[in-house]
């Protein structure tokens, strides 16, 4: 299975991006508005110049109270992992699992097209598992 059968599963394939320079409380703000655990960090929504999730602003909190006002680009993660639509899924979950990420960007000669998250992932996996299931079910009562 490719990354962007994945993709096209998704309801909503609209990536939400802030600004470097944005605060992190307009990041929460965008995160609680749009029920996602972390954004790309991009100047002009194409570009990915880092990511920023629920997680970073959680063990910045506890080390700063006062980083709702700091900029996004002071806590996202600049050395972003990214992947290719073409990409395998099998690929991608042991990229997820060795760097113990939730969210990958998919990006396209350097523009960003999509995002895929584990929720994605698991999603796919447990389909695939219930089509093997009742394919085998089918197989053994066969009559």
């Amino acid at each position: 299975m490719k990354i962007k059968d994945v993709i096209q599963h998704k309801g909503n394939q609209a990536v939400v991006t802030i600004g470097p320079e944005a605060t992190v409380r307009e990041l929460v703000a965008l995160l609680a508005e749009h029920n996602v655990g972390a954004l790309v960090v991009s100047e002009d929504g194409e570009r990915v110049a880092g990511i920023v999730s629920e997680r970073d602003v959680v063990r910045r909190l506890h080390q700063d109270a006062t980083v709702l006002e700091h900029a996004v680009s002071s806590i996202m993660t600049a050395d972003v992992r990214t992947c290719a639509a073409d990409d395998g899924l099998t690929d991608l979950m042991q990229t997820m699992t060795e760097h113990r990420i939730r969210h990958v960007p998919v990006v396209a000669d350097g523009r960003l097209t999509g995002i895929i998250s584990i929720g994605d992932v698991v999603k796919n996996r447990i389909g695939e598992l219930e089509f093997e299931r009742d394919q085998l079910d089918h197989y053994v009562h066969q009559t």
